[in-house]
């Protein structure tokens, strides 16, 4: 039985003579009992005949009622009946002759009668979307584009784009109840009515999920099948709205039309009833056609993978070098993580960061640095802990150049962790210097005793084509010497993040002060530099 009262009649009644369908109907009777909808629409439609029809014959059985009633009064009334100029009524043998025969036409009643029992080819409310395009041959086509390209998947969501003209449509039908109701002293809120798009997902989601097989559908998925809809033909149905409410429709770059769902609903919140019927017909007019799908669009929200890793190599950028068009160097650290990573989860893209970067000539040892990838649309979003070792032994194999460690699946939120407190972090480095005068051990001894030395750097020189001009404070914690020869020696430091090494060596023409330049009286630079440990906690190391 379908969840309707008795005041829902004459919406009922109303609905089906305008043209709308069966769950267009139950739309506007505020029905959120989902699994009516599930229910075919011509089942639906015939239960909504013999719902209304409740009424018709509630009368005919009162009349017959009343007939025999009076039949009987006559037979005891020993008065015999007044004569009168009406022709008599033909018996009942008669009448079903007639009727059998067809030579009485129907009545005026008749004829609205059967006008409610004709199932709408097209509805006027939906155009067809809740009809037969919600419905298993639909189904079927969205499961097979799941499918064809190979998703593994457990939940899913369906996510729906309608005609703007829909707005419109269900506005005018609105307003055909509301006169209705308005007469008969009832009230319809218009807020109550359930959408369109609502009324698909609840039939069409269950459907898709079974073709799919062993699939839950939930409210919240991280896979998303869109599914769209247009409709040529009443394309023009919102035009007059940019007339009437010209101020809703502003043209923007990225939108191919002015006519968005969100300006349309704008306008009909703005526009007086009045007004609107002068415009559009009420109900609206019957389309010859339904609503054309667009290809069904699969998206799994994006994975995130991190871990740590070291560089060996001091001819190896940590992303690809593009300068001015070509391509400086043939990889680099993120492609040569991406390529097996990409591959594993079939992911079509990715966008990777790291807690800061080193130089393309600088190597990064001990226990590396913390990286993460964010892979696009990863038709596989899911692991085992043994497949991620297998995957990092793939990237450690595939090159000498680097190698990475700690390779897990991280959460959205988790991606932060990475750059909180960045700056606030400490990094420690090696870097082998060059002294232009000639120097001793105990001439450079001084410098193991220098703690929290604060320098103020100017944006460097190299830099500044990519970082805004300005002078940062950075704080070296601390420093150790170890003589090599009169002319080298390497430096072991342990600095605030963010602090430019190279420059605090050679000065960088007196952009970063004070500087070891300053400290030994003597032209400085540095030949070699090794980021020996990023101090970021994150992500949790995995035991071998």
């Amino acid at each position: 039985m379908l969840p309707l009262k008795e005041k829902d009649k004459p919406v009922v009644q109303k609905l089906l003579s305008a043209g709308c369908c069966a769950r267009c109907v139950l739309r506007f009777c505020c029905v959120s009992v989902q699994a009516t909808y599930r229910k075919p629409h011509q089942e639906t439609l015939k239960e909504l005949k013999a719902f209304i029809g409740n009424t018709e014959n509630g009368k005919s059985q009162d009349s017959v009622a009343a007939d025999s009633t009076e039949e009987n009064n006559k037979s005891h009334d020993a008065t015999a009946p007044e004569p009168t100029d009406e022709p008599a009524d033909d018996p009942p043998s008669k009448r079903a002759k007639l009727e059998l025969s067809g030579t009485e036409a129907p009545s005026e009643e008749d004829a609205a009668e059967e006008k409610l029992t004709e199932e709408p080819s097209v509805c006027v409310a939906c155009l067809g979307i809740l009809q037969e395009l919600c419905g298993t041959t639909q189904a079927v086509k969205i499961a097979e584009k799941v499918k064809a390209e190979k998703y593994e998947l457990e939940t899913l969501v369906l996510s729906v784009s309608l005609p703007a003209q829909l707005c419109v449509r269900e506005h005018s039908c609105w307003l055909h109840v509301k006169k209705e109701l308005k007469e008969k002293s009832m009230a319809l809120d218009k807020d109550d009515v359930v959408q369109v798009k609502e009324a698909f997902k609840w039939v069409l989601q269950g459907l898709v999920a079974k073709e799919i097989g062993g699939v839950a559908v939930v409210a919240r998925s991280l896979f998303e099948i869109s599914v769209g809809f247009t409709h040529k033909e009443t394309d023009a149905d919102c035009h007059f709205l940019a007339t009437t409410c010209a101020d809703c429709f502003r043209p923007t770059k990225n939108k191919q039309s002015v006519f968005t769902r969100m300006a349309v609903v704008k306008a009909l919140e703005k526009i007086s009833d009045t007004k609107f019927l002068t415009h559009y017909a009420c109900p609206p007019a019957k389309p010859a056609s339904s609503c054309s799908s667009q290809d069904v669009q699969c998206l799994h929200q994006c994975v995130f993978v991190a871990g740590r890793y070291n560089k060996y190599s001091r001819s190896l950028p940590q992303t690809p070098w593009v300068i001015d068009g070509e391509r400086r160097m043939e990889s680099s650290v993120e492609e040569l993580i991406a390529e097996s990573v990409l591959s594993s989860f079939r992911s079509e893209g990715f966008n990777f960061s790291s807690s800061g970067r080193e130089d393309v000539d600088v190597r990064t040892l001990g226990t590396g640095r913390p990286f993460a990838m964010e892979l696009l649309n990863p038709h596989r979003s899911k692991l085992s802990r043994a497949e991620m070792k297998l995957l990092q032994e793939t990237i450690n194999n595939s090159s000498d150049k680097i190698k990475v460690r700690d390779l897990q699946i991280v959460s959205r939120e988790a991606m932060g962790k990475m750059k909180e407190g960045e700056e606030d972090k400490t990094k420690s480095y090696t870097a082998l210097v060059w002294t232009l005068k000639p120097i001793q051990s105990e001439d450079i001894a001084f410098i193991d005793d220098i703690k929290d030395l604060t320098l103020d750097q100017k944006t460097p020189l190299r830099v500044l084509h990519r970082r805004a001009l300005a002078i940062r404070p950075r704080v070296v914690h601390s420093m150790k010497t170890r003589f090599m020869d009169s002319h080298h020696f390497y430096l072991e430091m342990k600095t605030q993040a963010g602090t430019y090494i190279k420059e605090f060596v050679h000065g960088d023409f007196g952009r970063t002060t004070p500087n070891l330049c300053e400290l030994l009286k003597t032209d400085t630079d540095i030949l070699e530099l090794d980021v020996e440990s990023v101090d970021v906690d994150w992500p949790p190391s995995i035991p071998e």
